[in-house]
């Protein structure tokens, strides 16, 4: 029988074979798409994440590890100002956004919220509307009514999230009906819905069976081609199937950051391999 760490790296060779579709890249080869620089969020005195400096290249899927409580979500909610929405949070450092950083004070957050999309941990589909009404509700929020542009693009974002051929014939019906697979589906179509640069993606199986956690992977796969992705997962065989890079968080800093297969094969830090060893966490 294989011990854990055996099946990760089974896992970690099999993957291999599909990163970067089949092509290897270097650190020259890739974009940046966002950045942070000494990156800290404050909740009153008790700091969640301190001095965090992060690449996040175009077009890839950074994934970020990391026992529960460590920082990782607290980072993910600062790459789209999501703390601006807690009075007691206080973020300094920068995020940047193409260069630019998105906390600056001409940026407005409602246009950082439409480019950076998020996906939850639990499947957020608004419970009084349809499918239909659910993934066209950020473009109906910015003005847009016109009905053949919004079917358009209800129709596009939920075949880029591999769900139209299964709804295609009710999207009228109410979304809680949906299974909670497809229900996660749904919210990635809403979030694609207004084109985002950036999706940021919240533990988004943790909550599925193994066969809707299959589908979601493969639609990771997929969107990357379109969109850059920053994943949160506690699954490391996850980890090492859908990202290109990993970040390793341990009480608030990064302890380890690179290519996975690498961090996972040959990591640097002691504590990065006691974490991905199943030593702690």
């Amino acid at each position: 029988m294989e011990t854990s760490t055996e099946n990760l790296l089974t896992t970690i060779d099999r993957a291999s074979d599909f990163q970067f579709n089949g092509v290897k890249s270097t650190a020259a080869d890739m974009k940046l798409r966002m950045e942070t620089k000494n990156l800290t969020v404050k909740y009153g005195e008790v700091i969640g994440i301190k001095d965090v400096s992060l690449p996040i290249y175009d077009k890839r899927v950074t994934a970020l590890i990391g026992p529960s409580g460590c920082g990782k979500t607290t980072y993910l909610r600062a790459l789209n100002r999501m703390h601006d929405m807690t009075r007691i949070a206080r973020v300094t450092g920068e995020v940047l956004l193409d260069n630019k950083n998105i906390y600056d004070e001409d940026v407005n957050p409602v246009i950082i919220r439409r480019k950076i999309g998020m996906v939850f941990q639990k499947p957020t589909p608004f419970p009084t509307m349809s499918i239909y009404d659910n993934v066209v509700a950020g473009l109906k929020l910015v003005g847009i009514r016109n009905k053949s542009i919004l079917s358009e693009v209800c129709e596009k974002a939920l075949k880029q999230a591999a769900l139209f051929d299964e709804v295609k014939d009710r999207l009228n019906d109410a979304a809680v009906g949906l299974s909670g697979g497809q229900q996660q589906r749904l919210s990635i179509a809403r979030a694609l819905a207004v084109e985002p640069e950036v999706l940021l993606m919240d533990e988004p199986t943790s909550s599925l069976d193994p066969q809707a956690t299959t589908r979601i992977e493969e639609l990771i796969h997929t969107l990357k081609n379109d969109v850059t992705i920053v994943i949160i997962t506690h699954n490391m065989q996850q980890a090492a199937r859908v990202s290109d890079k990993t970040a390793f968080f341990y009480v608030g800093n990064i302890v380890e950051f690179g290519d996975t297969q690498t961090l996972f094969t040959n990591p640097k830090e002691k504590r990065t391999e006691e974490y991905i060893t199943g030593r702690f966490g």
